[in-house]
């Protein structure tokens, strides 16, 4: 029995999806645990591309079981068009099991999600508008509508109207913008209900058991450490916890039960929306990047901020994560530069930063310390063996290793499963 997190160790975007994909070929249950539809993963599979939004990467898998957690807030329409398009690629969804526990995003949440966002001007955070923020502070404010509560008309008849009225109300008073029709939600709602309804459980029963079984178990997160509501670059965060400790939350199982945490590492640094960001490059070299790396947003489009590798980052992410290895992946991206670059470090106002910075003011003025490495200049998309990697680009993955301190577990040379070298066997 192995149970192994995966999470992504910069702020999204680090490909998790195939990585998760991956692993899951050897496991038994694959567990999404925070998050919603603001996040996406980007899995090929036999020259077909996958684009997942709330499902788990292992759904591309027959015979797994497939479970979003009671961290995970959930938009029935897309979770159904989800399934939906699953099936009619041919792809057995009948092993997902979602959480009865899980929060439902409601069509309030994206509209305040919207008038929010535009509400705060130049100070914008760079929401998806997907609802997600307002869905999380309806749960922490214990307002929010459960999966549970939908599964019961008159539950969810009750709380729908006392959370509409509130909602309406504001709409109106603070953004001047009309609210919604009670019965028309509640039609719709309930409808989703039923078709959702032969996918409910308790899934962190579900877990458990699997667990006591000695199956195999992966838990997969969103987003990644960056973007972690309490150790990312607050407030440019998501509303959730990516890290590896918010697993154990979103899931429902306990610390003890964790055998590895994997963090997954882009080979190269991107961003998407707000928020300082030290290695990002405005030159031609970050516009290479994204472009033949194809940097926009599986969920929005967005074109991403491209920059070098941050090892502080990525040390970072192995102290709150507590890391085991890494899985780095893109690594093919780099592969016509020249001359790469790692920062190993951050100077502020002249003297080295030990640590990664809490302030953003701070981060926003840090100078990065560099390290310049030859490139290798070679296409490496067709080598299967690590050893048979050109020299420069081992150099590359084992120089992150020792200035991060963490051991390299995988390394992925293209978008596909078959690209992937294993150095540690993970199960």
């Amino acid at each position: 029995m192995s149970a192994i997190i995966v999470i992504g160790t910069q702020w999204g975007d680090e490909g998790k999806g195939k990585i998760v994909d991956y692993l899951a070929e050897k496991s038994d249950v694959v567990v999404r645990y925070q998050g919603g539809n603001n996040a996406g993963h980007t899995v090929v599979v036999g020259g077909n591309e996958f684009k997942l939004h709330l499902l788990p990467s292992g759904i591309l898998y027959s015979g797994k079981t497939c479970v979003v957690g009671n961290g995970v807030v959930i938009d029935p329409a897309v979770m159904l068009k989800e399934l939906k398009d699953m099936q009619q690629k041919g792809i057995d969804t009948s092993g997902l099991k979602v959480s009865n526990r899980a929060h439902v995003i409601m069509p309030y949440h994206r509209l305040l999600d919207e008038v929010e966002e535009e509400h705060r001007g130049d100070n914008k955070i760079g929401t998806t508008k997907r609802g997600i923020g307002p869905c999380y502070m309806d749960k922490n404010a214990r307002t929010g509508i459960r999966i549970v509560d939908l599964m019961d008309e008159a539950e969810f008849s009750e709380k729908l109207a006392r959370n509409l009225e509130a909602k309406n109300h504001l709409l109106k008073a603070v953004y001047e913008t009309e609210g919604f029709d009670y019965e028309q939600m509640k039609e719709e709602y309930l409808n989703y209900a039923e078709q959702l309804r032969p996918y409910v459980a308790d899934t962190a029963v579900v877990i458990n058991e699997a667990l006591k079984a000695k199956k195999n178990v992966l838990f997969e997160g969103a987003q990644a450490t960056l973007l972690d509501l309490d150790h990312g670059t607050y407030p440019y965060v998501t509303s959730s916890h990516p890290i590896g400790g918010g697993a154990c939350i979103g899931a429902g199982v306990g610390p003890t039960k964790i055998n590895k945490v994997i963090g997954v590492v882009k080979a190269y640094s991107t961003r998407v929306g707000e928020g300082p960001f030290p290695t990002e490059l405005h030159d031609e070299i970050g516009s290479t990047i994204r472009e033949k790396g194809f940097e926009y947003g599986t969920t929005t489009g967005r074109p991403r901020r491209c920059g070098w590798i941050d090892a502080c980052v990525i040390r970072y992410a192995g102290y709150v994560s507590g890391l085991d290895y890494m899985a780095i992946t893109r690594l093919d991206i780099l592969d016509s530069l020249k001359t790469l670059k790692i920062c190993t470090g951050y100077k502020y106002k002249g003297e080295l930063l030990n640590e990664f910075p809490a302030s953003l003011k701070i981060l926003g003025q840090v100078e990065p310390v560099y390290e310049e490495l030859p490139g290798w200049e070679k296409s490496i998309s067709d080598i299967r063996r690590y050893d048979d990697l050109p020299v420069n680009a081992r150099r590359y993955v084992e120089r992150l290793s020792e200035v991060t301190g963490i051991e390299t577990g995988i390394v992925s040379v293209g978008p596909r499963r078959d690209q992937t070298i294993i150095l540690h066997d993970m199960f």
